[in-house]
């Protein structure tokens, strides 16, 4: 086996803000870009506007909209790790097909919960997805419908095609929701799956709602339908480009399956891999060995929401100090982070009172005033994205 490249922390960081896209932003038409780069997770709910503010110049709340919306260009879906992405209609393939495993097991383990419900119900989650997918055209057709509203009804309708006994079991109460029958919880981790088999998406939200739509009926056409192994292959390739060098076992907790379950995968572009020393031994696309040796050095302030692709990636220590991840990386409520030449300085929450916005900055340690004087100007292009006119920045320091 040849001798792994070896590569420092600064190269590593280098390169990864430069493929997402926060050493310099994108021009104003770059919006698909940084979408389809890795996906643009949206949890909590309005996450990904900053988010892709934070890569795009001048970007607008109308912009992305009109692109989700009027455009179609822009599509939300569940995703990798069971959660709300944007990303790029016409790269559809890649992040359904391409994130969808190719077995029952690994499937569970991509909506870890159903287990002991199928048990119960002496079903698999193959069945299962079929008896949802069967009903979820008629349901849905012309409507837009919350899981809650879609899983009850779909759920209702399966209840009477099941023998008696699984029907009991299915009417009973599940262990997902206090008076949820155990079928419906089923059915809401069925639309997860179907959401991959690219038969529904998510139309723009109506106040707390997050509505179902079919992607036939959305888009006006159906997502193509191309060989899974192909985009798969494409999958693990935007990933070693925003996040390499990587493994097996972190590309899983991104994606959301078990390092067990990467076969299908990772083989597909094993030819395409070098091997990097970084942490122990990882890998990225050969062609990128270059660019990750070569990478411009990060400036500048970004001001990143909860769960920004940047922010996502599994090798935590290499961008903030282990004494401060509780701080950054809150289960319940998490807080923005802070970028500063291309170190995570801080964290930040916004707090708005009518039409004014407040972003207190909690640093890691002392900031040089230039870097607050830029994070003043950050903010007031932030204040737009969340519906105010005026904006305060107040500092402070852990």
């Amino acid at each position: 086996m040849p001798v792994a490249h070896r590569v420092s922390k600064g190269e590593v960081i280098a390169f990864r803000l430069g493929a997402h896209h926060l050493t310099e932003r994108l021009g104003e038409g770059g919006l698909l870009d940084a979408a389809g780069r890795c996906g643009i997770q949206n949890s909590p709910p309005g996450s990904a506007l900053l988010a892709l503010h934070a890569r795009v110049r001048n970007l607008t709340q109308e912009q992305v909209a009109d692109a989700v919306a009027e455009e179609k260009s822009l599509l939300q879906t569940w995703c990798m790790r069971g959660s709300p992405f944007y990303f790029p209609a016409s790269d559809a393939p890649v992040f359904t097909t391409g994130v969808l495993p190719p077995t029952e097991e690994a499937m569970r383990h991509l909506v870890p919960g159903v287990e002991q419900a199928l048990d119960e119900l002496n079903m698999s989650l193959i069945e299962t997805v079929e008896l949802t997918g069967a009903e979820i055209g008629d349901v849905l057709s012309g409507r837009r419908l919350a899981i809650n509203e879609l899983g009850a009804e779909i759920a209702t309708r399966i209840a009477r095609r099941l023998p008696k006994r699984q029907r009991d079991t299915w009417e009973e109460e599940g262990p997902y929701a206090p008076g949820q029958p155990l079928g419906e919880g089923v059915v809401h981790f069925c639309v997860r799956i179907l959401t991959l088999q690219r038969v529904v998406c998510f139309a723009p939200r109506a106040g707390n709602k997050a509505p179902f739509v079919l992607v036939d009926e959305w888009l006006g056409h159906p997502i193509p339908d191309i060989d899974p192994g192909l985009a798969r292959a494409e999958l693990l390739r935007r990933y070693l480009r925003c996040y390499g060098p990587s493994t097996r076992g972190d590309f899983a907790a991104w994606a959301g399956i078990y390092p067990g379950d990467t076969d299908p995968w990772w083989n597909l572009v094993e030819d395409e891999l070098t091997q990097v020393e970084f942490g122990g031994t990882s890998w990225i696309l050969t062609e990128d060995l270059d660019a990750l040796r070569s990478a411009p050095r990060p400036k500048g302030v970004r001001l990143l929401p909860p769960r920004d692709p940047y922010t996502q990636m599994r090798y935590r220590e290499t961008i903030v100090d282990k004494k401060y991840h509780p701080e950054a990386w809150k289960t319940v409520g998490a807080p923005g982070t802070v970028l500063a030449g291309g170190k995570i300085v801080g964290t930040w929450r916004p707090r708005k009172s009518g039409r004014k916005l407040t972003i207190t900055i909690k640093t890691f340690g002392s900031l040089p005033d230039r870097d607050k004087r830029s994070l003043d100007c950050e903010a007031e292009q932030v204040a737009p994205l969340r519906g105010a006119s005026s904006v305060d920045v107040e500092f402070d320091t852990y």
